[in-house]
């Protein structure tokens, strides 16, 4: 950093990554609240030696570069008190700490990295649930102990959806909810040992399920109660959380809204519901052009691939144990939002560029990546950029809103001026199909293999026996088909077993009469 560095720094003022404090003789006090906080949240840089006059208006001309008195001293007492007990941990290295020269005048730079996941929360003065600071806006602010505890929790290497939950047992568990999930993975892990064991030996096969050897106590865990518990059971111990999907889509008149899955007694409540029931909803309609592998039909996208993965990026990213915490879907005209409670683990950089991945639930990630969902390696943030730029469209924006300890994904669907898709025709386009979303093709080795006529009719029957609720998206998604061979087959279905649809496209579900 130079000279030029500094003076560009100061003309936006101070901000979430920037802080500027006189510091003529001394490290001020207030350095170290500075160093918490950037540690804390997203990083920043502390100037020592300028001074702001805050009745400015001009930002250009607010700050004022002042300079230390004794540059060398003031470095070393800054290296002597960050190797002390006054901050929990020391994260910077001998560069982090600069002194530039700026017009003669010698300027302190402190580069305050963000601290990795393992070390959080920093904190001073040995105190971590009164001295741990975050920053927002151009302030640094006291942690609530609630920030504290989900940084704590953050920490532990085993995740955070592991954990036994005490006196919650197979009784918790929804039956039709752990039923649909085995169909479909039996559907996708043909001769898996896993498909002949009885439903608790499962559940902890998939980290759904917990004996503490230490104690002999046993039960669900976190993963296993949120995905696959009753509604009921999970509300009595996680009073605090809630999913929503909202559709903001072709209102009428006062409409606030055209569809929404919330809580209202119509479904059971727990994450692998909710999730199976909104995948179709926000992949219905984009975008599908006609593409043929040899004989076989392929109706999957990047942009179908990259939804999925925004969606299972918010689930398994969520703190589920924050107040008043909600995972919210919700779909525009020209965007889909994913939110989840809890902010982000690793840097912005990091995830953009990807290779790294830390995830908050990783037994949930197990669950979703067995049933063919989730990337790996920490693959998916730059799958959801790539799909994005060959569609043609503007970039995802991802971020930490810090004011109420959420992550935010905005996926813009509209083009960026000029620009021409490469893969993906514009939504209404003669080329775009609206048929339900389809998981891979026949060279994809995680995806579903390619059935005869007669084993798609079994498995349709097996899952609208299971999924009385499944919608025609579903059904396509796990066999690989468009909807005019899933018409077919129902033709086929209808005449043979008395198979259909009875009720509302929302509220209907399917009925076998013989």
């Amino acid at each position: 950093m130079d000279k030029n560095d500094i003076k560009k720094l100061l003309q936006n003022g101070e901000r979430l990554t920037l802080e500027a404090k006189l510091a003529k003789t001394d490290v001020p006090k207030s350095v170290w609240m500075s160093y918490s906080a950037f540690a804390n949240t997203m990083g920043g840089t502390i100037l020592l030696g300028v001074s702001e006059d805050l009745k400015e208006k001009d930002l250009a001309k607010r700050f004022r570069i002042e300079g230390v008195d004794d540059a060398e001293r003031i470095r070393k007492d800054f290296w002597n008190t960050i190797n002390s007990n006054k901050v929990s941990d020391n994260i910077l290295s001998d560069s982090d700490v600069e002194v530039i020269d700026v017009d003669g005048k010698h300027v302190v730079c402190i580069h305050v990295p963000m601290a990795d996941w393992h070390v959080k929360p920093v904190y001073l003065n040995e105190n971590v649930y009164k001295n741990t600071f975050k920053r927002n806006h151009e302030g640094d602010f006291h942690c609530t102990e609630q920030q504290v505890r989900a940084m704590i929790r953050d920490s532990y290497e085993g995740g955070n959806d592991g954990a036994l939950m005490e006196h919650y047992d197979m009784n918790d568990v929804d039956p039709d909810t752990l039923r649909r999930y085995r169909t479909l993975f039996q559907f996708r892990n043909e001769g898996h040992v896993w498909n002949d064991v009885d439903d608790k030996t499962f559940l902890k096969n998939l980290g759904g399920y917990i004996v503490d050897r230490e104690t002999g106590k046993e039960g669900l865990t976190m993963a296993g109660l949120m995905m696959f518990g009753k509604g009921l059971s999970i509300q009595e111990r996680f009073a605090n959380f809630r999913m929503d999907y909202i559709d903001f889509c072709h209102l009428i008149g006062e409409e606030r809204y055209s569809d929404r899955l919330t809580y209202d007694g119509r479904w059971e409540n727990n994450l692998y519901q909710f999730f199976s029931r909104v995948i179709p909803k926000v992949t219905f309609d984009l975008p599908r052009p006609f593409r043929m592998e040899g004989i076989q039909r392929v109706d999957d996208t990047p942009l179908h691939k990259a939804v999925r993965e925004a969606f299972t990026n918010s689930v398994i990213h969520a703190d589920m144990m924050l107040e008043a915490g909600v995972l919210r879907i919700e779909k525009h005209e020209d965007r889909l939002v994913f939110r989840n409670p809890g902010l982000l683990m690793l840097p912005l950089k990091e995830i953009y560029e990807g290779g790294v991945s830390k995830a908050r639930n990783p037994k949930m990630q197990n669950m979703l990546r067995m049933i063919g969902y989730g990337e790996n390696l920490g693959s998916g943030f730059p799958m959801i950029l790539s799909a994005w730029k060959q569609a043609g469209w503007a970039e995802p924006v991802l971020e930490n809103r810090l004011e109420v300890d959420e992550v935010s994904l905005v996926l813009p669907i509209k083009r960026i001026e000029g620009s021409a898709p490469k893969s993906a025709p514009k939504i209404g386009s003669k080329s775009a199909l609206k048929i339900g979303p389809k998981s891979g093709s026949k060279n994809r080795k995680s995806g579903p293999k390619k059935l005869s006529p007669q084993e798609r009719l079994d498995m349709i029957i097996t899952l609208v026996r299971n999924e009385p609720l499944i919608t025609r998206e579903n059904i396509c998604e796990i066999l690989g088909v468009g909807l005019t061979t899933l018409r077919k087959d129902l033709r086929i279905l209808k005449e043979q077993y008395g198979v259909h649809y009875e009720g509302s496209s929302k509220t209907g579900e399917w009925v076998i009469d013989n």
